[in-house]
This record gives structure tokens, sequence and C-alpha cells, in this order.
């Protein structure tokens, strides 16, 4: 028996995630009132290498849930900005490992302030129970998705 506890107008704002796009707007709309040239989508490649630098282009696609072209576009334009630089791996000539640069791990901190500031704006007058709660299913439905 379906456990599906949506109406069919409903289905279609849990898929889309509403409050991911919301988030992710008022996160973009914090960096441009800072003045930081960055979008989201490269802020996200970013993080995952501020949490482990020199992560291949393929790790940095599956960190991201992107394909090889976005991946490919977003290191491009990080390159351009000076934010990291591509080194082919000793191992493998094929492989390039991304490597964040000086200006590159200078945005860790303002970046994670505003990605906090964010959260907390999103989250607010929500119980710490609630939050845990969907924590657990949203890691469910994913787990059930892998």
């Amino acid at each position: 028996m379906p456990n599906n506890q949506f109406k069919k107008g409903e289905l279609y704002s849990f898929i889309t995630g509403k409050a991911s796009i919301a988030i992710a707007r008022r996160l973009q709309k914090k960096f441009n009132a800072a003045g930081l040239n960055l979008t989201i989508e490269q802020w996200s490649v970013l993080y995952h290498l501020w949490k482990e630098d020199g992560k291949s282009q393929q790790d940095l696609c599956n960190a991201t849930f992107r394909d090889k072209p976005s991946i490919t576009r977003l290191v491009d334009n990080l390159e351009k900005l000076q934010l990291v630089k591509r080194v082919a791996s000793e191992s493998d000539r094929r492989i390039n490992k991304i490597f964040l640069t000086k200006q590159g791990l200078k945005l860790q901190e303002q970046t994670m302030q505003l990605a906090e500031e964010t959260l907390n704006d999103a989250l607010e007058g929500v119980p710490p129970d609630q939050i845990n709660l969907c924590k657990a299913v949203l890691q469910s439905v994913y787990d059930n998705l892998k």
C-alpha cells in the first residue's frame, strides 16, 4: 500500500523543493549585497573544496549532484575568478584535481557566515524537534531513491 500522503497539486511543490529554492535565492541576495561576485552554484563547489581540497572533477560531480559539463563550466568560471586552479593528477593525467587558491580560501569565513545567517532566517520559529524530524524524513527519502 502506497505511503503517499500528498494530494496531486502538492506533489509538484514537494519535488521542486520550494524551500531549497527560497534559501538559495536568499543566500544569493546576501552574496550580491556583500559585493561577492559568486553564484550559489559556484559556492557549492567551493564549499566541497573547503571540506576537502584537491577533489577531482568527478568527485565534485558526485558531491554536488551535477553532471560533468556543468562542473567543467563552474570550475572554468571559478578559475577565471582566480578562486581555484586545476592540477593534473600525477598518477593519471586524464584526471584534474581542483585546488583552492588563497582568494578561494579567503571567501570561506564570509560566505559561511552568510549561509548560517540565511539558515537561521529560514528556520526562525521552527522547533528543534521538527527540524530533526524533517532531516530524518528527507534522509529517508534520499536513501530510498539512491
